[in-house]
């Protein structure tokens, strides 16, 4: 049997009762073949199972477990009358989820004039937390293939994007916006995914999102012995320690300045210079000077020492002195 023809086939018991439609959706997330127990004893137990799609990546693993499945696409009627009798039919969805047949199915049951079968819908496979993302690296695969502009972008070329994704993420959260911080964690996302694709064509030494998820994942069970191994932390100063010391082994550092990025911004970069000294237990004075480099340097190293984010409240300071310009310009321009 083909999609564009379908035969319901009702016997003379046929009208006696409605039957039962059960409608089977799967992820395409998970791999084809991978469904749930309820899925697998509903497809046994129906009397027909269809599917429009012929070529749906689910049809060769039901056929290899033994389930005749029939290529057509009924209308809602002809569904109906398929389960006349007190027949079962499920209906493999296709990716969209068939939304003709349910559309068609509801009109129906409004007429009132149609003894409708059960409807069920069955999900047979569902989407793990963080699912979504394996969509991503597929958008991202075609993209960096068929995209002339983003065919051509190189590690270096993506650079000032990352760096400015990560200052408009940083000012959604200190403004409060929730969705802006969404979409932000996304564009930030997508320069981790963007990367790791480019690295992928590497001739001498790729890797792909993959390898970059394994790193992590790795690194963080490694950092987290009081999580994932035999180590004890009840408060944040203890897992901060755990976490230095399982960082030093790793790195195996001949300075505490080691690792710290000089390209940061210079009270990010003075407040980290503080804290890996104070952290470290070293007795460093400030270096003295004349201009306000140092009186800066001094002013970082304050408020490191105190728990405060130099470039956080300084951000907050030129919000503040922004909203009092924008009050002036206000005034002067009703005067």
């Amino acid at each position: 049997m083909n999609a564009t023809s379908f035969e319901a086939a009702p016997g003379p018991e046929a009208t006696a009762e409605p039957g039962r439609i059960v409608l089977l959706t799967t992820s395409h997330r998970v791999a084809p073949g991978l469904l749930s127990w309820p899925a697998w004893q509903a497809l046994h137990a129906a009397d027909r199972v269809l599917c429009a799609d012929g070529a749906h990546p689910q049809l060769p693993y039901l056929r290899e477990a033994g389930i005749a499945v029939e290529e057509a696409a009924p209308s809602a009627q002809e569904l109906v009358d398929a389960c006349a009798g007190g027949r079962t039919v499920v209906v493999v969805a296709t990716g969209e989820g068939e939304p003709a047949l349910t559309d068609g199915l509801a009109r129906l049951a409004g007429s009132g004039r149609v003894q409708m079968p059960e409807l069920e819908l069955l999900p047979a496979s569902y989407d793990l937390p963080g699912a979504r993302l394996l969509d991503l690296v597929q958008v991202m695969d075609r993209i960096r293939a068929e995209c002339p502009w983003s065919s051509r972008q190189t590690h270096l070329g993506l650079a000032k994007y990352g760096i400015e994704e990560a200052y408009e993420l940083v000012e959604a959260i200190e403004a409060g916006d929730r969705e802006e911080l969404r979409e932000e964690l996304g564009d930030v996302l997508l320069q981790v995914v963007f990367h790791a694709r480019i690295a992928e064509e590497h001739p001498e030494a790729p890797f792909s999102i993959d390898d970059v998820a394994g790193g992590i994942v790795a690194k963080l069970i490694h950092r987290h012995p009081h999580v994932f191994g035999d180590e004890t932390a009840t408060t944040p100063e203890e897992v901060k320690e755990h976490w230095l010391r399982t960082k030093a082994v790793e790195k195996r550092r001949t300075s505490v300045t080691e690792g710290i990025p000089l390209g940061q911004p210079g009270l990010a970069l003075a407040a980290k210079l503080h804290s890996r000294v104070r952290t470290a237990g070293l007795q460093v004075p400030l270096p003295q000077g004349d201009g306000i480099g140092y009186e800066l340097l001094a002013l970082a190293a304050r408020a490191e020492a105190e728990g405060v984010d130099p470039e956080a409240a300084l951000r907050a300071a030129a919000r503040a002195y922004r909203d009092a310009i924008r009050e002036v310009e206000s005034g002067g321009s009703k005067q």
